[in-house]
């Protein structure tokens, strides 16, 4: 049997993995430490929770034993997808590499450049970095990655199909040719497989395991679920959690929930507290302090159950896990792998349980086609029980008693003679109302509406006649009072001049003003 003592590590490197209770490698750590050690470029495929972090971290410590690192120009460099995955990996360097005087840089988001630039400025052998976090530092003219000997591609899957290929291919284009690349992951299909030649020579494939295989020691199964109704559906998705939460008893010690969306998580999360669950989300909205926080408190199992995204699926090595619970199907088959390697780690025992709908099954059927397997189906726990209120709603079943009427009942039960009585009395009241209606009609039709513009006529009418008159007189007194002793033909001309464009209905105070002027 293989012993790390037999794998050429260096003295201090042997001493610090012995105070960490190990002493026989894994099986994807005895095939990558070697040719690492030799120089080749290396690319592992295996489970996740086989120890790939300490298969590229051991062997890298050694090689950089010799030598030092100078200002911004760090000697190694290990890139990681997520920020939790990229803090493991830094906390695994410091427990072998502690008897060494290596040091280290975290470039992760959520944390100070100027710390991190303090650490930069000071010169490290290794820096542990996400990508867009590197880049930003490299924008920024604080880094030069033209002395890095050793580069490490965690997780390779999932940063080459993350999007993150053109920025893995602009940090590649800063390291020189002559660099050591070593690719790990649990996954490799065959298109993410071609891409990786590109960043490989002759590289030693290490697959312990066929790709995308769980591990033996987790206990699967699936519930296959379908709502009463689509919007019963969440709530009662829910409750089956809860069920199969219970269901478990005092075996689930402590348990990982993983949901496709963000927004599930902290529904989740709001929904087993307000049923008694301790329970925490974790996902990459929230502030990087807040999710260190939360994950340290799980590992101290001061957090019983932690609900998260996908950015948990990855590196996060805590081995005490007992349960995963998928809340959803993941989109993508490889991350199934991923999730429930979070459990059964180091040799445990795990359980991994499903649930699926109806619009997940095929996705489901992909995970199936990845594992090539057959997941075994397991009873719906809700069919045993009357389905439950919603979370965040009153019980149904008081909602009838607060709207039902109790007069049908008590009008119901009353001797046929007594509601024949009522009735009579009731129509008896009636009718006087309706006999007064009747009679109120007519009286209104009776008001002669039309007798006031009768009225109205001939009031209207008399001033309009009056001032016609008298506008006639004035005209006729005008015309006999002439101008200057003149004839009524002069008297005629000067009146056609008075009215001219006005005719007869010309305003008396018109004509008056005519005939003062022709007076002067």
């Amino acid at each position: 049997m293989t012993k790390f003592s037999d794998l050429n590590l260096s003295d201090k490197v042997l001493k610090a993995v012995a105070e960490t209770g190990y002493d026989t490698p894994t099986p994807i750590q005895a095939g990558a430490i070697v040719p690492a050690l030799e120089g080749r470029d290396v690319l592992g495929i295996a489970q996740t929770g086989t120890g790939k972090t300490a298969a590229f971290t051991l062997p890298m410590i050694t090689l950089l034993g010799r030598g030092r690192a100078r200002a911004r120009m760090p000697r190694s460099l290990v890139l990681a997808p997520t920020r939790e995955l990229a803090a493991q990996v830094a906390e695994n360097f410091d427990a072998y590499a502690k008897y060494t005087k290596l040091s280290k840089a975290l470039l992760i988001g959520g944390t100070s450049f100027k710390d991190q630039d303090k650490l930069i400025d000071k010169g490290v052998d290794v820096l542990i970095a996400t990508p867009g976090r590197l880049l930003d530092h490299l924008e920024r003219g604080k880094l030069i990655l033209t002395d890095v000997k050793v580069m490490v591609i965690d997780e390779a899957d999932r940063m080459l199909d993350m999007g993150f290929i053109p920025d893995i291919e602009e940090i590649f284009k800063r390291t020189p040719f002559t660099r050591q690349t070593l690719f790990f992951s649990a996954t490799m299909a065959p298109e993410i497989e071609r891409i990786t030649n590109t960043f490989l020579s002759n590289p030693a494939k290490v697959e312990v395991a066929r790709a995308a295989t769980t591990n033996t020691n987790i206990k699967q199964g699936v519930v296959m679920f379908k709502g009463s109704s689509k919007p019963k559906e969440p709530s009662e998705k829910r409750e089956l959690l809860r069920k199969l939460i219970d269901a478990e008893g005092e075996t689930c010690t402590n348990a990982i929930i993983f949901c496709n969306r963000k927004s599930d998580v902290d529904i989740v999360s709001k929904s087993l507290n307000k049923y008694g669950y301790q329970a925490a989300p974790i996902h990459g909205d929230l502030d990087q302090s807040h999710r260190t926080r939360t994950l340290e408190q799980f590992r101290d199992n001061k957090l019983k159950i932690l609900v998260a995204s996908d950015v948990a699926a990855r590196g996060l090595d805590i081995p005490a896990v007992t349960h995963v619970f998928n809340y959803d199907v993941p989109s993508h088959a490889e991350d199934y792998v991923h999730r429930i390697g979070r459990t059964g780690r180091a040799g445990r025992k795990g359980t991994a349980i499903m649930i699926c709908t109806t619009r997940d099954e095929k996705n489901f059927a992909d995970v199936e086609a990845l594992v090539k397997e057959e997941i075994p189906r397991l009873e719906n726990l809700l069919d045993k029980a009357p389905p439950a209120a919603a979370d965040d709603a009153a019980p149904k079943a008081e909602r009838p008693k607060r709207t039902r009427t109790r007069r049908k009942p008590a009008a119901e039960d009353k001797p046929a003679a007594d509601t024949a009585q009522q009735a009579a009395v009731q129509q008896q009241q009636e009718q006087p109302k309706d006999e007064a209606r009747r009679e109120a009609k007519p009286r209104r039709e009776r008001a002669p509406r039309q007798q006031t513009p009768r009225e109205d006529t001939p009031r209207e009418a008399a001033p309009q006649q009056q001032r016609n008159d008298n506008q006639r007189d004035n005209n006729q007194r005008d015309n006999n009072r002439g101008r200057g002793g003149r004839g009524n033909n002069n008297n005629h001309r000067h009146n056609d001049n008075k009215v001219v464009g006005l005719g007869d209905d010309t305003p008396a105070f018109i004509a008056l003003s005519f005939a003062d002027r022709a007076k002067v």
